[in-house]
């Protein structure tokens, strides 16, 4: 693909797996999703909008423009959904906790809307809604509440965001394609 095609595209999508960090490089030498990416989306400076943690997979949208970029950052703006499993029994209340919020050395974590899916041993299977993105806001909102059965904190042992926005996750893991222009404008038009 040629700059020219390139530049007529304002987003593209990654399935990021996990063990990737979300930056151009790392002092630590470990692997960035700029690995998985064409070269000239490196040399173009095509940056991520948003960020998953080393261990989190998923949905991770980069554009070289930055307007659209601070768009689709800006707190309250755009709803991510997230899958993820838990380790220990969630029940109602931390459901309803986690909507109302939970006060952490962070601040107030919560969720707009979360939903128990599965239930397999001592994991639970939930989907989850948020519209910021802090910082390991979900692995932090749910480590911030107690397992009934063994008073121990919750943790998130997989986190997957499947969409942003309008937007809906459909690569395998590890790869990328460009949005198609009418997913750029239902993406963007819902801002």
């Amino acid at each position: 693909m040629n700059n020219t095609e390139n530049n007529s595209k304002k987003l593209l999508v990654l399935n990021k797996p996990k063990g990737y960090v979300v930056t151009r490089s790392d002092e630590l030498g470990r692997k960035t999703v700029y690995k998985l990416l064409p070269k000239w989306v490196f040399d173009d400076e095509w940056m991520p909008i948003g960020r998953l943690d080393l261990e989190s997979k998923g949905l991770l949208l980069f554009t070289s423009n930055g307007k659209i970029g601070n768009v689709l950052t800006k707190p309250k703006n755009c709803i991510k959904v997230y899958e993820i499993w838990i380790r220990g029994y969630v029940t109602k209340e931390h459901i309803k906790e986690a909507i109302c919020g939970v006060q952490s050395k962070f601040g107030l974590l919560k969720a707009l809307d979360v939903e128990k899916i599965n239930i397999g041993g001592a994991k639970t299977k939930l989907k989850i809604t948020i519209d910021e993105g802090r910082n390991r806001h979900i692995r932090r909102l749910f480590g911030a509440m107690k397992d009934p059965k063994f008073g121990t904190p919750l943790k998130v042992l997989d986190l997957k965001r499947i969409s942003i926005g309008s937007f809906k996750l459909d690569i395998k893991i590890g790869e990328w394609r460009f949005l198609s222009l009418e997913e750029e404008k239902t993406l963007l038009k819902d801002l």
